[in-house]
Order: structure tokens, then sequence, then C-alpha cells
């Protein structure tokens, strides 16, 4: 026999022959479990129990949402919620830009803070072109006429503006007007005199812009309403809701005082504006 053959056998026996594995117990010494096995069988089994596992990680890897959890993977729903998300936190950042800008330049009108312009060459010329425009005399009779057709112009804007407002209002409060809605004297507003504390209310629902003291108003609050409308509230004693609140119509936003340095007794000083036009509160609103 060749040594070929020889070591074929060899392997054979070892791998075919079979061997007993028996559990017993130490102190009885009596057989509990046995069983015949051979080399070729557990070769058999590992490869089997391999090749399962192997399918089983593929089957999940490919077919499983929990391929997701596998470190490096990055499926195309996960990439596209990403972008979306991306999309949308930069468009709220230019909402909240947008507003913050708007809410800053509401601050500064009550203020009274004024902003100048910075000139290139081109506005330089331009003004120095309007002054000698403004050089050339004009008669007392086209200076008269210049102020209506400026007035004229002004009522028909605020008439127009009020004509679009189609908004329901509740009372802010109620209480004796002292002092009336004026364009001619600039007096944008209604001073409606009430007892010291009375509740203000909003007028309708709303976003508080603005919830501030200033020098000249006092405790001061502006609500943002659809429709373009702001109603602006003075002299608040107290202010109950701060910028940024939600608001709804007659819920209470502060208590009637004499704040700031514009006022002469207890009253709340109310605007009313469209679209950047004051309106005359009285149109909507019955206060007394």
């Amino acid at each position: 026999m060749s040594k070929t053959a020889k070591f074929t056998q060899f392997i054979r026996q070892k791998l075919l022959t079979k061997n007993r594995l028996i559990l017993i117990n130490e102190d009885t010494f009596e057989e509990k479990f046995s069983f015949q096995l051979n080399l070729m069988n557990v070769f058999v089994i590992i490869m089997i129990s391999s090749i399962s596992l192997i399918a089983m990680t593929t089957y999940i890897i490919a077919f499983t949402p929990l391929r997701e959890y596998i470190p490096g993977y990055a499926s195309s729903e996960l990439k596209k919620n990403a972008v979306e998300l991306a999309l949308k936190s930069e468009q709220l950042e230019k909402d909240l830009q947008k507003n913050q800008a708007y809410i800053e330049s509401v601050q500064k009108l009550l203020r009274g803070e004024l902003e100048y312009a910075v000139f290139d060459k081109d506005s330089i010329a331009a003004k120095d072109a309007m002054v000698e425009t403004s050089k050339m005399k004009t008669t007392k009779d086209e200076l008269k006429l210049r102020e209506e057709v400026d007035r004229e112009d002004k009522f028909n804007l605020f008439e127009k503006a009020a004509s679009k407002v189609s908004l329901v209002f509740f009372s802010p409060v109620k209480g004796i007007i002292t002092d009336g809605f004026d364009a001619k004297k600039k007096h944008f507003a209604v001073d409606v005199a009430v007892p010291k504390d009375t509740p203000i209310k909003s007028v309708a629902n709303g976003t508080v812009v603005f919830a501030d003291w200033t020098p000249s108003t006092g405790n001061t609050i502006i609500i943002k309403h659809r429709e373009g409308i702001l109603s602006v509230y003075k002299h608040a004693a107290l202010l109950t809701k701060a910028q940024g609140d939600v608001v709804k119509s007659a819920e209470v936003i502060g208590l009637a005082g004499n704040s700031g340095s514009e006022t002469t007794g207890v009253h709340l000083h109310f605007e009313l504006w469209k679209d950047g036009f004051p309106i005359d509160p009285t149109q909507f609103i019955n206060f007394e």
C-alpha cells in the first residue's frame, strides 16, 4: 500500500471514527446523557451553522430596517430626510431673521430712533441737483395747492386702508374718549379715559410683536393681526404679555395707567394701523 493510500485511510478513520460523549453524575456515577459523533458530523454542523448565520446576516442587511443601525450605512431615505430638514431649517432661519428685523424696526420707531442713510457718489449728485432745484422760487398759491394735494392724498390712503378692513374688533376698554382720531393734527389714535388698573384687552386674535417700556409712551404693547393690521396700546401701568405671545380676542394684555412722559392722566392711547396706514378706531370699535 502506498503512502498516499495510507494517509487517505488514516484521515478517513479519523473523520469517521465514532466517539461517544457521556454526561455522568459525579456522586453516583449514573449516566445522564450520551450521544455518538465523529469529526465529519462536527464539520458538517459547523458548516451548516456558518452558512445559516451568513444568510441571516445578509437578509437583515438587505431587507430589514436594522441595516440603518450599521455604522457607515446611509440609505437614500435618510439622505432625503436630511436634505428636507436642512432646507426647512434654512427657511426657518430666514423667517426668523425677517421677523427680528421687523420687530427691531417697530422698536426703533416707538423709541424715536432714526437711522441716517449712507450716501454714495450718485446719491450725493442727486442731492446736489435737488438743492439746486429747491432754490427755484414758488408762489404762495403753489405752496398752498401742494399742501392741499398732500392732505387729500393722505386722507385717500387712510380711507382706502379703512375700507379693506374686514375683521370684527373687540373693545380694548370702555370709557370716555378725551381725544379722538385727527389726521390733520397727526393724532393717529383715540385717548380713552378709564380708572387706574382697568384691564386692557386685545381687540382681536394675534401675536405680540412688541411689549416693552419706552420713555415717551411708557409701557407699550403692539399686536399683529391678520390682514396686515396692527393694534397699539400705550401708557399702560402693567403689561401681562411678552413679545412672541399669541393672544386671543378679548384676552387681557395689561392694566391701564399713566406711564411715560407724554401723558397727563390715566388713560389708554389706542392706535389701529392697516398696511402701514393709520385708521380711525371709532369706525370699528365702540369705546363708550
